[in-house]
């Protein structure tokens, strides 16, 4: 663009009338007609303005025809906002995300072939006019993705096709029809990340970049063959939201000294533990913003690379073409870093290498499937790793869960009665006077859940620990050794039910061994 916004505002007010621009995707609303009041998606994201009320909000890049007309339609007593480019993409998702649910999916029909053009980075928003199956599929993601989901289950059965979403944990069925076109509708996921769509006898892998507005999403995409069809699963990360400050992790502040502590160490290893889906990758990501200094050379092999990380070198794994997170890790140690995070600890050759580079000057991040923090020593020991070794390299251990959220709105309080104040002192705990159950309003859809929050159970390897890892004793024996009971998974739990954050039930489905 030659001119600033500025200078285009003046041009624009002193230049001639001329033929009204046709915008290449027209916004409908429910009765076929015109959206009053606002561009056109993809025209207001092209010539970059858009009409927030009674406001025109111009990027760097704003256009003499987007201001044109938007002033054509906004006429010309607009208050005029200039803003910078990332300031403007976050405007144009606030502006059209929560409107841009288009027409029910119980209103469209299947009667027409599905586009199979591949997308490359598609955005959301966009209102194209297309086949009713890339818009049905294009709804399922974009209900996703403004839900906050984790996962997007499109599930082939007997009676139809079924798709669920994964909010909060929980799956939540957002379509179950008879009627959809469920080979087309699965045809369309893998072009979109560019599957073979021939193959249908063998699970695939792959990913679909999308757009919401200025939010960059990620999906990973998963196929397997069952008795009606293919099923997919798409695992969604949404890059816009960064890296997450540990205070908001939900950490009491001794943990995030314990955590500053570990990151600070010159060797040794440094494990996360949980179920999939627990936030391991999150915390070892804030692990690594607290080690990163100018200082030092951090390398990281992932599967796949979640975030971009300001001044890390990261690197994604291929095990069709041999690189697996042993050989990643290998390599990397030929790189001089100082740090390494690697993606996951999956057999003995990764976690010896990982030990190994730990004994050689190098502190590794990495994470591994283990029940709890002490249960992470066993698992090690399973995989080969001799007691010697492991009492050598680990520094220390974090096992975490998600617990949701009680809605503020509609919590209910309850006395504290004498079977759930023997779980509390069994802990350590100061019995509450009160606690809260999930109740359900408008608020939560019912659920009496809002959000989640984090528990974690951090093991620190002191002297006395190493020892008793080196002479071999047993997990429970280490857990008495290692850990107050009011440190355990159990009693982080406990704590936040007594605050009022989460329920008792609750608690005991993520936790299980309160009583």
């Amino acid at each position: 663009m030659s001119s600033t916004p500025s200078a285009l505002i003046a041009d624009a007010a002193t230049a001639p009338p001329e033929v009204e621009p046709e915008p290449a995707h027209t916004p409908h609303g429910r009765d076929g007609t015109l959206g009053a009041g606002r561009l056109p998606f993809a025209f207001a994201r092209d010539n970059g303005v858009a009409l927030d009320g009674a406001r025109l909000i111009l990027s760097p890049e704003a256009t003499q025809m987007g201001l044109r007309e938007a002033r054509r339609r906004g006429g010309p007593e607009l208050e005029i906002n200039e803003e910078d480019a990332e300031a403007f993409e976050a405007t144009l998702a606030r502006l059209y995300q929560d409107g841009a649910e288009a027409e029910s999916t119980d209103a469209l029909s299947f009667d027409v072939a599905a586009d199979t053009r591949p997308d490359t980075e598609r955005d959301l928003l966009d209102e194209a006019e297309d086949a009713p199956v890339i818009q049905l599929v294009n709804q399922l993601l974009r209900r996703a993705v403004l839900a906050g989901a984790s996962d997007l289950h499109v599930e082939p059965y007997e009676g139809g096709l079924r798709a669920r979403m994964r909010v909060d944990g929980f799956l939540q069925t957002v379509l179950d029809r008879a009627d959809v076109p469920t080979k087309r509708i699965v045809s369309r996921l893998k072009v979109m990340a560019a599957l073979d769509i021939a193959e249908t006898r063998l699970p695939q892998d792959g990913r679909i970049p999308l757009r919401l507005g200025g939010r960059l999403i990620d999906t990973r995409v998963s196929s397997l063959p069952g008795n009606y069809g293919e099923r997919v699963v798409l695992r969604i990360l949404d890059r816009s939201t960064g890296l997450v400050p540990l205070d908001a992790l939900g950490l009491s502040e001794a943990q995030v000294a314990l955590l500053e502590r570990l990151s600070a160490l010159p060797n040794g290893v440094i494990l996360a533990t949980g179920p999939t889906g627990s936030g391991k990758t999150t915390t070892l990501y804030s692990l690594l913003k607290l080690a990163n200094r100018e200082e030092r050379n951090i390398v990281t092999v992932e599967d796949p690379v979640e975030y971009d990380l300001p001044g890390i070198s990261q690197s994604q794994i291929n095990a069709d073409i041999g690189m697996t997170f042993a050989a990643g890790l290998r390599a990397t140690l030929r790189q001089d870093p100082d740090v390494i995070l690697v993606g996951e600890i999956r057999d003995g050759e990764t976690a010896s290498v990982a030990t190994q580079a730990a004994l050689t000057g190098h502190l590794v991040f990495s994470s591994l499937h283990a029940n709890g923090s002490v249960g992470a020593v066993v698992r090690l020991r399973d995989l080969g790793i001799d007691n010697f070794m492991v009492a050598a390299t680990l520094r220390g251990v974090i096992a975490q869960r998600l617990l949701r959220r009680l809605c503020a709105e509609c919590r209910r309080p309850h006395p504290v009665t004498p079977g759930e104040a023997q779980i509390f002192d069994r802990h350590g705990l100061a019995m509450p006077l009160t606690i809260h159950e999930a109740g359900g309003c408008a608020e939560c859809g019912g659920t009496g859940y809002r959000g989640r929050v984090g528990i974690f159970e951090m093991l620190e390897v002191t002297d006395r620990l190493r020892t008793a890892i080196d002479e071999g004793r047993s997990e429970s024996e280490l857990r008495r050794q290692g850990l107050e009971p009011r440190e355990t998974l159990a009693g982080q739990a406990l704590a936040r039910v007594a605050a009022g954050e989460t329920g008792l039930t609750e608690a005991m489905r993520v936790v299980g061994d309160l009583a």
